[in-house]
């Protein structure tokens, strides 16, 4: 009989607290509270105890509103010991997509500070399947228990850990809903050990280096991968209003090796870093995602490291991370002039273990995989994946599976990424747009990243956004424009300078309406992503 392989992520940190149970897993300059990877497992282990006997088990899914803490380090692990599924959802959602995911998910615990208790409360969420409730902090008059009372009622041994194999639920992460309502994607214990697998292979992570993640799920693989985590004081809802010094601050004081930021972030702290001719020599790598970072973006940040220190643009989606990978120097010395000509933003060559192909352009559901599918040489179409980082299905949605997944009848499935890429003769991919955002002309289609990056290439454009008017197939193209923070310039003379670079390529010299916005609607998770659907609204409204 077949026995499945165990595989828990949790497994990580005990390994850790045994090969280097002295080193600092966790630092929080805010409070001066360090976390050593011995402490951080005896923790979790204690909360094991607690959580099990409040009836969080195997299975049991549940919610985790706890900001970045030694507390939400400690409780993410116990959860995933004890088997249960944590409930992941960004508070910067809002609150209108917040209610709707957790009643999709159907959670019966919720764990949270006291603010996410107080709008559990007033808002409702999910109260029709919650029956277990712990307060990180004081509990005042909506029941249940604390964890400071479930950890001092726990004995300070030992959790026998649960024997999960790979294709086990291990969490539901929702997605940011940039493109459509967020959806709950599944993990299993397997997604999560080969993404931290393909973390350390391609970006050559080894224990006992020092971590500064702005984002709170790459937090949590830093202790997995035997680094020291230091969460910066900032609100991680909202990275690209950081203040520049209190991440410049952490790097500098705890010589940091490895930096995880959004475009948004990268952005922010590379402009102060300019004007304050900021070095940091200590970083060996720097991470973005989440959108494509501007070259000139990589350019300034890369001013502030050492000779031959890189910054890394993975790109992928929650439903599949790392898909491929690609350095600063590569970026900047050569595919930096094709993406300003329109050729698309280079994201690299897969990684290891991931295969890659790309697809016909359709919006209907595909049931079986065909190589007849497939685009020819060149062509611009959808990317699909499959590997062990790709997540198998959506959580309470049949009808988003059957959209985003393709039966292979040899290996599983593959998953539609809802991005339009081409390759090159080298095997590099070129991003060139989500799917839905394409404009259908009557001249043929326009895809947003190569229209984009032509009008881009102005020195008073801080981005651009292209979206369609009309319906599919006879759209009438316009380009929304966001200028540079205190431009004064005319519009009028701006507008005639953006047409003349226009006519110059021939993927937009058709394009004849430009209109400018103050500030474009973007996600609050990454502060990068363009709601394009809202600005398409805008934009039919202004040429009425």
């Amino acid at each position: 009989m077949f026995t499945p392989v165990f595989t828990n992520i949790a497994s990580h940190l005990p390994r850790m607290a045994k090969l280097q149970p002295d080193t600092t897993a966790i630092i929080f300059p805010k409070g001066n509270q360090r976390l050593t990877f011995c402490e951080l497992d005896q923790l979790s282990d204690r909360i094991c105890h607690g959580l099990t006997r409040t009836g969080i088990n195997r299975g049991t899914r549940t919610v985790l509103m706890v900001t970045p803490s030694p507390e939400f380090f400690a409780l993410t692990f116990a959860l995933f010991k004890v088997g249960a599924v944590p409930v992941l959802i960004d508070p910067g959602l809002g609150i209108k997509n917040l209610k709707s995911c957790l009643a999709e998910a159907q959670p019966t615990a919720f764990i949270g500070i006291p603010k996410a208790q107080v709008a559990r409360l007033l808002f409702g969420w999910a109260k029709k399947s919650i029956k277990t409730i712990i307060t990180v902090g004081p509990r005042l008059f909506w029941g249940g228990t604390t964890l400071d009372k479930l950890i001092h009622q726990s004995p300070d041994q030992p959790f026998e850990m649960a024997v999960t194999a790979a294709n086990d639920q291990a969490a539901i992460l929702f997605t940011s809903g940039s493109t459509g309502p967020p959806k709950g994607a599944i993990y299993s214990h397997g997604n999560f050990s080969a993404q931290v697998m393909a973390l350390k292979q391609v970006y050559g992570i080894q224990p006992g280096e020092i971590d500064l993640p702005t984002f709170p799920l790459f937090a949590l693989f830093a202790p997995a991968l035997g680094m020291t985590a230091v969460i910066p004081e900032m609100d991680f809802t909202r990275p690209g209003s950081v203040d520049p010094q209190n991440i410049i601050s952490a790097i500098t004081s705890h010589k940091v090796t490895t930096m995880f930021g959004s475009p948004a972030l990268i952005n922010r702290v590379s402009r102060y870093g300019a004007e304050h001719g900021i070095k940091l020599p200590t970083l060996k790598r720097v991470i973005s995602a989440g959108a494509p970072v501007p070259a000139a973006v990589l350019e300034r940040f890369s001013q502030m490291l050492g000779f031959g220190v890189e910054i890394f643009t993975p790109y992928g989606a929650t439903e599949s991370l790392p898909v491929c990978s690609i350095g600063s120097a590569e970026i900047l010395g050569e595919t930096r002039a094709i993406t300003e000509q329109g050729g698309g933003v280079c994201i690299g060559k897969p990684v290891e273990g991931i295969r890659v192909e790309i697809i016909k352009i359709t919006d209907d559901p595909i049931s079986s995989w065909d190589d007849c599918l497939k685009v020819a040489d060149g062509e611009v179409g959808e990317i699909v994946v499959q590997g062990p980082q790709v997540t198998r299905g959506y959580f309470q949605r049949p009808e988003a599976d059957k959209l985003s997944k393709i039966y292979d009848p040899d290996d599983g499935f593959f998953h539609r990424m809802g991005d339009l890429v081409r390759q090159d003769e080298t095997g590099r991919l070129w991003f060139c747009g989500r799917k839905s955002h394409r404009v259908e002309s009557a001249q043929g289609p326009l895809f947003t990243i190569p229209v984009e990056a032509v009008f881009n290439t102005h020195p008073l454009v801080y981005r651009s956004a292209l979206v369609g008017i009309g319906t599919k197939g006879s759209q009438h193209p316009v380009i929304c424009i966001e200028l540079e923070q205190g431009c004064s310039s005319s519009h009028e003379q701006l507008r005639s300078e953006l047409l003349s670079i226009a006519a110059a390529h021939p993927h937009t010299k058709e394009i004849s309406t430009i209109l400018f916005h103050p500030a474009f609607p973007v996600d609050i998770r990454h502060n990068a992503k363009i709601f394009r659907e809202k600005l398409a609204i805008w934009a039919a409204e202004k040429m009425t």
